[in-house]
């Protein structure tokens, strides 16, 4: 099938389009190549797909309504995989515009062009910083996530909020993928285990948060775009059993879900750092600070869902992870620096 993956030539859709790909589908990349971060790396990514075969770039915003409506006139998509977003906690901090602009203008278009040329299914990246304030674990999709605590959850949420309401009205199916930190070769350089192998390689600190007792469900970049892959293949249906007086967030009388993609596996942020030791072999000097505004001090995914759905739970061990992305960070990225 043809599929448009925007945020193309970020971490998660080049996987995903490399997936495609293999495996024979169509795929349209979009992307802006933005200055978030490195735009190198943005740029040597999109160098490796470009020449696969049914792969076609288009370098454009989704704020620009005009072009992203000629490019769904052009191409009869099956499916829209959309992970294009203003990424990161702190800096929603400093930037808020970025997010309104990205996730919820940019979104809206991405809505508008999929109701009027009747695609199939559209996938989009939520995130598990959703859950906020819920303290309850491990978080599941069936539970109430209204207190967000950074705008960049907040803009998530809304996106959650947007595409149940274009399910409702127009029957579009959607799907919600709450992603819980991802990481693995190819990495996004602003997320911890980048930023660590790199300051641990040049004999720098590290910044340790919550003094090291943060937890996080990491979870491999293999696993996430297999769920991508196979929630995408799995259109969202509706619930025959939801119930108005009892309504449960994760579904709805419309098309519309929302799944996990987590390890199910919490890890302290401590052994998160040792491992990455163990795989560079050398230690860490571990600056340890107190949390930042916009975390959350634990995340742990109840992926029960996305089993009985569509009969996958994520199982790359933590160490295994790390291992692949410090080999891929010293071929590619450390002879550079």
């Amino acid at each position: 099938m043809k599929v448009l993956v925007t945020g193309a030539a970020g971490f998660i859709g080049f996987h995903v389009c490399q997936r495609l790909l293999a495996r024979g589908d169509e795929v349209v990349g979009l992307d802006n190549i933005n200055d978030y971060y490195d735009v190198n790396l943005k740029l040597a990514r999109l160098a490796r797909l470009q020449p696969l075969a049914g792969f076609s770039f288009a370098r454009l915003d989704l704020q620009e309504r005009e072009a992203l409506e000629a490019l769904f006139r052009e191409h009869r998509f099956a499916a829209v995989i959309n992970l294009a977003a203003q990424a990161g906690v702190r800096y929603s901090l400093e930037n808020p515009r970025a997010y309104i602009d990205s996730n919820i203008v940019g979104f809206t278009n991405i809505l508008e062009c999929c109701r009027h040329h009747d695609i199939g299914h559209l996938v989009y990246a939520s995130s598990s910083s959703v859950y906020g304030m819920n303290t309850s674990m491990p978080f599941s999709i069936h539970d109430n996530v209204d207190h967000p605590i950074s705008l960049y959850a907040a803009s998530k949420k809304a996106n959650e909020l947007m595409a149940h309401t274009y399910s409702h009205l127009f029957g579009l199916p959607t799907t919600g993928l709450r992603f819980f930190t991802v990481y693995g070769p190819w990495g996004r350089p602003d997320m911890a285990l980048f930023l660590f192998t790199r300051a641990i390689l040049a004999g720098e600190p590290i910044k340790v948060f919550n003094n090291g007792r943060m937890r996080r469900d990491f979870t491999y970049i293999d696993d996430i775009v297999e769920g991508v892959l196979r929630v995408t293949d799995n259109t969202a249906a509706p619930n025959p059993a939801w119930d108005g007086a009892n309504p449960d967030p994760g579904t709805s009388t419309a098309p519309y879900r929302l799944y996990n993609i987590g390890n199910n596996n919490p890890v302290e942020l401590s052994e998160f750092i040792d491992a990455i030791e163990q795989a560079l072999g050398k230690q860490a000097r571990r600056e340890l600070l107190p949390m930042q505004p916009g975390d959350v001090a634990a995340t742990f995914a109840d992926i029960d869902d996305l089993e009985a759905d569509v009969g996958y739970r994520p199982a790359t061990p933590l160490r295994e992870g790390i291992g692949r992305f410090v080999a891929w960070y010293l071929e590619h990225m450390h002879k550079e620096a």
